[in-house]
C-alpha cells in the first residue's frame, strides 16, 4: 500500500487535483476535527465571544483566558492509564489551539506488542517512539498537523518541533515526559 501514499504523486491542474492511481483517496478525517473546532471558535469570536473554549475530542481552540483572566487548564491523558479520564499532565492555555496525536486511542495488541493507527509512510509500520505528542500552537488545525508529524517523524521529533517553534509536552515509549515552552 506504500505506492498509494505520498503529495508527490498527487497531480494538479489549477483548482483541480487528479489522484493516479486506483486505490489512492485523500482522508480528511486527520484534520476534519481541528478545523471544525477552529471554525466554531472563529463563529463565536464573531458573536463577540472573549472567553471560552472549543473541545472536539481533545481537538481544542482557546479563545481566550477564563473570565476572571485565568488560563484554562487543560489535562492531557495518560496513554497508559487503566482509567478512560486519568491524566498525567496538564497544560495551561489562555489562546490558541491544542492537539495531541498518540499510540493509545486506535490500536491492537498482538503477542504483547502494541500496534497503533499511526503508519511510517517510509516503513508501512506503526510508529513506536512515542506515546503521546501534545502541541500548542495559534490554531487547532496546525496544532494537530504538527502532532502528527512529530509522532512520525519518531527520534528526529525533538529537532522537527524546534523549527517549528511550538509549545510541546511530548510522552517517550519509556513513560518520560518532556516539555518545552510550556510552565
Amino acid at each position: 500500500l506504500r505506492a498509494l501514499i505520498g503529495w508527490p504523486e498527487v497531480e494538479r491542474d489549477g483548482a483541480w487535483i487528479r489522484l493516479p492511481r486506483a486505490g489512492m483517496e485523500i482522508d480528511f478525517g486527520g484534520f476534519g476535527k481541528e478545523y471544525a473546532a477552529d471554525r466554531a471558535a472563529a463563529v463565536l469570536v464573531s458573536a463577540g465571544a472573549r472567553h471560552g473554549l472549543v473541545n472536539l475530542g481533545g481537538d481544542i481552540h482557546v479563545i481566550g483566558p477564563q473570565p476572571g483572566g485565568k488560563p484554562w487548564s487543560i489535562g492531557i491523558h495518560d496513554p497508559r492509564a487503566s482509567e478512560p479520564e486519568q491524566t498525567i499532565a496538564s497544560i495551561a492555555l489562555a489562546r490558541g489551539g491544542l492537539a495531541t496525536s498518540g499510540d493509545y486511542e486506535r490500536f491492537f495488541v498482538h503477542d504483547g506488542k502494541r500496534y497503533c493507527h499511526l503508519l511510517d509512510p517510509n516503513t508501512g509500520w506503526p510508529v513506536t517512539h512515542w506515546q503521546s505528542m501534545s502541541i500548542v500552537a495559534p490554531i487547532c488545525v496546525a496544532a494537530g498537523a504538527v502532532s502528527t508529524i512529530a509522532m512520525l517523524k519518531q527520534a528526529d521529533a525533538a529537532e522537527f518541533l524546534t523549527g517549528q517553534q511550538v509549545a510541546y509536552l511530548a510522552i517517550d515509549a519509556a513513560g518520560v515526559i518532556t516539555r518545552r515552552g510550556l510552565p
